[in-house]
């Protein structure tokens, strides 16, 4: 029986320009990748990645998923149980298990990876802890393009989605190739002065410029695709990812954007004029904001994530757009974006008894 060395993989709606003809352009894609071999794996990646497939259904996932990252949250109300259930659930699978130096601690092991170098050893993430955790596990794993599982053991987890009791049948679906990943944007940002770059990094959920406790209102000019937009006189600005519209931008009224939309959103914070409100724009516009004026004695910064920081001064420019790399996040089973709106904000359940 003639056994075809390639297998099938459906990659979703064809991309514009792809076809002579238009009729084609509502169709899937099916392209034929080899079965074996890390480079036509990477291709496969990097096929679904540009052509909008949601799902990657490989018939050697198995086999291929079996280093594990592990990172965990450092807070004393972790329980070691959970920790140690999990390594010996993923040992029993024959799985590579490389801990954080968190992780080990809190299971009496030792740990020969550093943080920084575990992404690059493995195919799967699983990240126990809060939102803030997963935050820093993203900054180190962006370049990588390793898949990330967020386990909730915090108190909000809009990020870590995955709760304690669907950890395991989430985590064999990632195992066997049968979960759905989401691909959320990374916004790059770059600081500028006398027209020589200081810093360059990518942000997940927001950029935030604001003054110190003590500072006077900041001055900021906002320029989108070289025009001129707004003057902001308010105590900073907010620039979010639809993934980052949840956090401090909403605290500041800004939208709750959907993660799968292509927009970003500008919200100030505590502005002079009461006409200045949020704005959403499309994700592929470049943003130019400019701090105009400050007193030498005060302190304006650059706050990136809630963790990374640098300081502004009078004339310097931010500069940011969309990154061309992404984040890719582990979906959980049975879960989806709006029943976490319902539970993280105590929406109304008319929807959920209506549905469920």
């Amino acid at each position: 029986m003639f056994s075809c060395p390639y297998e099938p993989l459906l990659v979703g709606p064809t991309p514009s320009g792809c076809r002579n003809t238009p009729a084609y352009s509502n169709f899937p894609t099916l392209a034929f990748i080899p079965r074996r071999g890390r480079r036509e794996k990477a291709i496969a990646r990097w096929v679904q990645r540009h052509a909008g497939a949601e799902w990657l259904h490989n018939s050697s996932a198995e086999e291929s998923v079996k280093n594990i990252g592990l990172f965990c949250k450092q807070h004393p109300s972790i329980n070691p149980k959970v920790v140690s259930d999990l390594a010996q659930w993923l040992r029993a699978r024959d799985c590579n298990l490389y801990m954080d130096q968190n992780a080990a601690e809190l299971i009496g092991e030792t740990t020969l990876c550093p943080q920084e170098e575990i992404p690059s050893h493995s195919d799967l993430l699983i990240v126990l802890g809060g939102d803030g955790t997963l935050l820093n596990v993203a900054h180190i794993a962006h370049a990588h393009g390793v898949p990330i599982l967020g386990v909730n053991l915090g108190s909000l987890g809009f990020l870590t989605e995955t709760t304690q009791e669907d950890l395991y049948p989430t985590l064999q679906n990632a195992l066997t190739g049968k979960c759905k990943i989401e691909h959320r944007m990374l916004l790059n940002a770059s600081l500028w002065r006398d027209e020589t770059k200081l810093h360059d990094f990518n942000v997940l959920n927001d950029i935030v410029i604001n003054k110190s406790a003590l500072a006077r209102i900041v001055n900021l000019t906002v320029q989108v695709n070289n025009q001129p937009m707004t003057s902001y006189r308010a105590d900073g600005l907010i620039i979010a990812t639809p993934t980052g519209s949840t956090a401090y931008s909403l605290s500041a009224g800004g939208p709750i954007i959907h993660p799968s939309m292509h927009a970003l959103v500008l919200s100030p914070i505590c502005p002079f004029t009461l006409t200045n409100r949020s704005i959403v724009i499309p994700d592929t516009s470049k943003i130019e904001v400019q701090l105009t004026k400050r007193h030498e004695d005060e302190d304006v910064g650059i706050t990136l994530d809630g963790k990374m920081g640098y300081a502004m001064k009078s004339g310097d420019i931010l500069k940011a757009e969309k990154s061309s790399v992404s984040v890719k996040l582990v979906q959980a089973s049975g879960k989806n974006y709006y029943q976490t709106l319902r539970k993280k904000l105590h929406w109304g359940g008319t929807a959920e008894n209506k549905f469920h």
